[in-house]
């Protein structure tokens, strides 16, 4: 098997596995589970696994030439990224299907374009109002498929996942310097612990210790799944396949992750997929493909 089409099926696998979280929450929920339990659970499955990996791959010294500062970026990115990303990602699933969930939040790199240029003097051309427009038409389409059929609270699930696709989006924007300077396997698994860390304190501050041990059963066993099979196994997974087909292809595959929830969202949650929803969807996708293969312009001056 060739080193390329082993990227590619690494690339894919992971924009799936990623893109299953969604259906595992929702799966979750049906057994009275609440958000920041449910999160609990996942980052205490996964903390362990994030730990032993970065151990390992960080044997070169790197963690030790780390600064205080870096420290501190790392803990905040990770917090930002995964911490709250994740828990505003959670209350927003239990509002909204999860195939709107995962097209609300492959709205990111359109959050990464605006910001890059309020933040850096990055010049938004032509492309990228096209293809900002066509992103944000594509999800109102959906959302008013969703709203039609009568759901409660569409609007506020809406919202939490934007925050979520927000705050991921800011943790890219901001991990740029810390990544150049170390492998970025490392640095997610870091960054990782330090969102175990953050969903643990919250989980304690608002929480009884006891709710972790008298969750139905399903409710482990998904937060299991979700650990292993959702977060820790793509993050490296993922990695492997960038550095071997680069980030553009890569970007490409990704839309792979959206079309997998609706399909799993249709078939394991009884999902409805209509021709509205379809065509909402396949202008996101166009919009967020038209954004992360355009070359970055240059910054604007003056």
């Amino acid at each position: 098997m060739s080193h390329r089409l082993i990227g590619t099926a690494f690339v894919m696998f992971a924009a799936v596995a990623f893109s299953f979280k969604a259906i595992l929450v929702k799966l979750a929920y049906r057994h009275g589970v609440d958000p920041i339990t449910l999160l609990a659970l996942r980052m205490a499955f996964s903390a362990p696994f994030f730990v032993a990996i970065a151990y390992g791959w960080s044997r070169d010294g790197a963690l030790q030439r780390l600064s205080m500062p870096d420290w501190a970026r790392i803990a905040g990115l990770g917090l930002l990224g995964y911490y709250l990303a994740s828990y505003f990602d959670f209350l927003g699933l239990q509002f909204i299907s999860a195939a709107l969930e995962r097209l609300v939040l492959f709205l990111y790199p359109t959050f990464v374009v605006i910001l890059s240029a309020l933040l850096f003097g990055r010049r938004i051309t032509r492309r990228d109002v096209l293809a900002l427009c066509l992103s944000y038409i594509g999800i109102a389409m959906v959302v008013a498929v969703d709203l039609s059929t009568g759901h409660r609270n569409v609007a506020l699930g809406v919202f939490w996942v934007l925050l979520s696709a927000l705050c991921y989006a800011i943790y890219l924007v901001g991990n740029g310097r810390m990544v150049s300077t170390m492998n970025s396997v490392v640095f997610a698994c870091v960054a990782s612990v330090f969102s175990c860390i953050g969903v643990l304190a919250h989980f304690l501050l608002v929480g009884e210790v006891s709710q972790l041990f008298r969750q139905p059963w399903p409710v482990y066993a998904y937060s299991g799944v979700m650990a292993l099979v959702s977060t820790v196994l793509p993050v490296i997974v993922m990695s492997e396949g960038i550095r071997r087909i680069g980030s553009s292809q890569a970007s490409m595959l990704g839309t792979v992750g959206p079309v997998a929830t609706i399909v799993f969202g249709a078939t394991l949650l009884s999902e409805p997929v209509t021709a509205i929803q379809l065509g909402g969807a396949a202008l996101v996708l166009g919009g967020v493909l038209a954004i992360t293969i355009a070359k970055p312009p240059p910054p604007a001056t003056g």
